[in-house]
């Protein structure tokens, strides 16, 4: 999310920060960014993107850390507030996951990497039907996505619709043949199509 106001300058080292995420790589994109701070610490959009890029490194509290610092020099700040939902949504803290992720789709709404998250966070955290209404945005959005396949047909898996479910993993296995996910998801869904059926047959 970069101001308008930035100069011509910051902007060029944004957008080389931003094409250094784009190839992978992610402590180069972070040095260029921290010495933008250095100059200025209140750079949201330098925040922003460290954060981003600690995320991919899996250096989740220095990745929290940056979030919490853009959303305090600004509330209108999706990007953190995303990146806070799922920091949250990976301890399974559902709730608070699902309030910061909620803000970030007031902010910028019908981005279908947000839509995916807090669907994924209201489904854990218990509103399964509002969950699965918002994955299928996301999805609406984004038709390609094969974490949002995967994370549906988790979904619905879990609702026991086998079959809904076994469409969205084999389409996430026709854009990506070898995505590990979606192929231990088909195997466990087997194993409980295979229970489920069993338990069917033996209360008949």
């Amino acid at each position: 999310m970069i101001s308008d106001d930035l100069s011509s300058d910051v902007l060029e080292r944004l957008e080389r920060a931003e094409q250094l995420k784009l190839d992978a790589q992610y402590e180069e994109a972070i040095t260029l960014l921290e010495d933008l701070l250095l100059e200025d610490p209140e750079n949201v959009s330098a925040l922003e993107e460290i954060a981003d890029n600690e995320l991919s490194l899996g250096q989740y509290e220095r990745a929290e850390t940056a979030a919490s610092q853009a959303v305090e020099l600004d509330q209108e700040s999706y990007t953190a507030y995303y990146i806070l939902g799922f920091l949250r949504s990976r301890t399974e803290e559902w709730q608070a996951a699902t309030a910061h992720l909620r803000r970030a789709n007031q902010l910028k709404s019908n981005n279908a990497e947000i839509l995916r998250c807090l669907g994924w966070a209201l489904f854990n955290g218990q509103e399964r039907a509002q969950g699965i209404v918002t994955l299928e945005r996301a999805l609406n959005l984004d038709t390609e996505s094969t974490l949002t396949l995967c994370d549906l047909g988790v979904a619905y898996m879990q609702m026991q619709n086998f079959q809904k479910s076994k469409i969205l993993f084999d389409r996430a296995l026709e854009l990506e043949p070898d995505n590990v996910r979606a192929k231990e998801c088909l195997r466990l869904m087997d194993q409980f199509t295979q229970l489920h059926d069993h338990a069917e047959v033996e209360s008949a």
